[in-house]
């Protein structure tokens, strides 16, 4: 068994990486790649299967998630010993996580701008309410994750735009419902929790300043997007 291109009309399917995946774990099931071994590179697994990287990144983040691939950061992929092991099924909605980085790109900088402008003292209060949530001492990674949740949602809240709002908290449960929650959360953890940045954003909506806040959650999403870009 060798590797398939992914067919046209599968390509149309919004659980692309998923097929992906199925298609790499046979692989793995079928012997064609044996513990230790390392998988290709991230642009020849790209080429070998006619999709885009960014989908070969978010398979490759669901297998390792089900336990059949340790990904090492600078070094590559490479299968386990998952004899031992029971795997978890490669379930979720079939969104991936850099499709709805992308979506939340488009929406959350303007959404931003919005409610700097818009905003009222006793909202700004409450976004800053977050903040000391986030900077409290016994804060761990789920409960920043939640106050994370809280944050943008709020101030998706605070543009005073239903609709807007609306999506928001759409793209923030299929986040949280996500295979890959685990995944970020695990990054945060390595990384740190990224307080300043918020408050960068929060700052910048309390100051009104419209292009300030845009950027600032601009450079927020480009930060996340490189959190969960393992450079395979």
């Amino acid at each position: 068994m060798q590797f398939e291109a992914i067919k046209v009309e599968e390509k149309k399917t919004d659980k692309l990486y998923l097929k992906v995946a199925e298609q790499l774990r046979s692989l793995i099931d079928n012997g064609y790649f044996k513990v230790g071994d390392r998988f290709p590179a991230e642009r020849a697994l790209a080429d070998k299967l006619q999709v885009s990287r960014q989908t070969i990144r978010e398979a490759m983040i669901a297998l390792e998630l089900s336990g059949l691939i340790d990904i090492r950061t600078g070094s590559g992929a490479y299968i386990t010993d998952n004899t031992s092991k029971s795997y978890t099924a490669l379930i979720g909605s079939g969104i991936g996580p850099f499709e709805v980085l992308e979506m939340r790109y488009i929406l959350e900088p303007e959404i931003c701008a919005l409610t700097a402008a818009r905003i009222s003292d006793e909202q700004i209060q409450e976004l800053k309410n977050i903040i000391r949530e986030m900077e409290a001492d016994d804060i761990n990674a789920e409960s920043f994750e939640q106050a994370d949740t809280k944050l943008h949602v709020a101030i998706a809240e605070y543009c005073d735009n239903a609709a807007m709002k609306e999506s928001i908290q759409w793209l923030w449960k299929l986040r949280s419902e996500s295979i890959f929650t685990k995944c970020i959360q695990e990054e945060i953890k390595k990384q740190g929790l990224c307080i300043d940045e918020h408050k960068k954003i929060v700052l910048a909506i309390a100051q009104r300043n419209p292009e300030r806040a845009r950027t600032a959650m601009k450079n927020h999403l480009d930060n996340a997007t490189t959190t969960i870009n393992f450079n395979l």
